[in-house]
């Protein structure tokens, strides 16, 4: 069943569920709905849910189990052939026909992957009928039960809102169970990893090079794993391009949001604001091209120019580059916040003898300081999980200098760069882009917690 198709079936029955429980609903009390404890509308939500809801949990079921059911029957069908082959070759000649089964163009298969073929075809086929039978008939059956549930006394109203409410729940706790496991399998996978590599060596060495682990494996040149897993050059970098990325973004931002919100003319801002926000819609590989092919190479240049060494990778042009895309973050976000400054406030100021450059230092900035400090947490929070760009205009090697015109590395290039190629999973190369990871999700959550109790401090001090 296509989805497309099944969406539109499900709203058609739903359409049809809440109109047949609003007539049904008039027809009880005689076609005066002022009798109903409900409206007919509570009636005719609550039908469509009693109709639908079943139905759509076994749907769900259906869609995430049949690739299974699928696969133990033709594995059934072909009992003996797999009785010949291993577990792993089993598996991948189920992925492989499976993906052929649901292609229209086959080509040239064995005849055992044409019998495999059939069987997911066929299995596919007569379950996909069964479905829909059963589907139908949930359907039918809730909307009976609801229909004959209709009645003047009804408390449709409260239980359309609990379904609603328990909607609300659902979604707000797959928000949350998708965080903790996204932050569990972090810190499973890190705890493989600092195992096979000690927790300090990783957090204060100061020598990267996950290859060099792999190298003279058995002879007296090999590493050991705790001489290569210094972090410490990659956080120097990513700290590095951070903070040109903010030392560019934070004044720009902030005082094209002071000018926009109290200097601008209204015409002038209806086009500044949006012109000034299209930078956040730029896709960052298009950011990550201007810097590698124009940014960079003007800064090498000129350096030469003057007899300076440049890196034709240096965190200067990638954190020039990254700061001109998080400049809308910092801007916008700014804006909004001192728009929200009550206006007596600035009327007092003024009427207190100060100018408006004085009242934007003394009474605005300081008002809205909470927002400001989150723009700017996002901001940077934006700037040290940024791949693209640093993957196309800075380098791969981590060095530890201070110098911005040379080549530096980041967390999120080294993450991509370990879980690239044929790698084990299991090994410490690939374990460690998982450190990384819990690293900056660490960072970035003490972020956060900063910009709260910033928020958290100033708020009660200006309500």
């Amino acid at each position: 069943m296509q989805i497309w198709f099944a969406i539109l079936v499900v709203g058609i029955a739903g359409l049809a569920l809440y109109f047949a429980g609003r007539g049904r609903a008039v027809s009880v009390a005689n076609g005066d709905p002022t009798q109903l404890h409900s409206k007919p509308g509570f009636h005719g939500g609550m039908l469509a849910v009693t109709g639908l809801l079943p139905a759509a949990f076994v749907f769900i079921a259906w869609s995430v189990l049949s690739r299974y059911f699928a696969d133990a029957s033709v594995a059934s069908k072909l009992a003996e052939y797999f009785s010949t082959i291993s577990e792993l070759e089993q598996t991948s000649f189920l992925r492989a026909t499976h993906n052929l089964a649901e292609s229209q163009k086959i080509g040239d298969v064995s005849e055992m992957e044409k019998m495999a073929i059939d069987a997911y075809r066929a299995f596919y086929f007569t379950s996909g009928i069964v479905i829909q039978f059963v589907l139908a008939a949930l359907v039918l059956g809730g909307g009976y039960i609801g229909w004959r549930r209709i009645s003047v006394n009804l408390r449709a109203r409260q239980f359309v809102e609990r379904t609603v409410n328990v909607a609300l729940i659902a979604a707000s706790g797959v928000a949350i169970l998708t965080t903790v496991g996204i932050v569990l399998s972090l810190i499973f996978e890190s705890i493989h990893f600092f195992q096979k590599v000690p927790f300090f060596d990783f957090l204060f060495g100061t020598h990267w090079s996950p290859q060099s682990a792999f190298e003279g494996v058995g002879s007296e040149t090999s590493h050991d794993n705790s001489d290569v897993f210094g972090a410490i050059p990659i956080f120097a970098g990513t700290l590095l391009i951070t903070s040109i990325a903010i030392l560019v973004a934070a004044p720009i931002g902030l005082m094209s949001a002071v000018y926009l919100s109290d200097y601008a003319t209204p015409k002038f801002r209806a086009v500044a604001k949006p012109i000034l926000e299209v930078l956040a819609g730029i896709p960052t590989v298009v950011y990550g091209f201007f810097a590698a092919l124009t940014v960079a190479p003007f800064f090498r240049q000129t350096g030469e120019s003057f007899g300076i060494s440049v890196s034709s990778e240096s965190a200067l042009a990638t954190g020039l580059v990254m700061g001109i895309m998080i400049i809308p973050f910092v801007s916008s976000l700014s804006d909004d916040v001192i728009n929200a400054v009550p206006q007596s406030l600035r009327d007092g100021s003024a009427g207190l003898g100060a100018t408006k450059s004085e009242t934007i230092l003394r009474v605005i900035i300081p008002s809205a300081l909470p927002g400001i400090v989150s723009a700017l947490m996002l901001a940077i929070s934006r700037a040290i999980g940024e791949t693209m760009i640093v993957v196309m205009a800075a380098g791969l090697s981590a060095n530890l200098t201070a110098n911005p015109l040379e080549a530096v590395t980041t967390v999120t290039v080294q993450i991509v760069t370990l879980l690239v190629g044929d790698q084990e999973f299991d090994s410490a190369k690939t374990l460690a882009a998982f450190a990384l990871g819990l690293v900056l999700f660490c960072v970035t959550l003490m972020l956060n917690v900063i910009a709260l109790r910033v928020i958290q401090k100033y708020r009660e001090q200006y309500d």
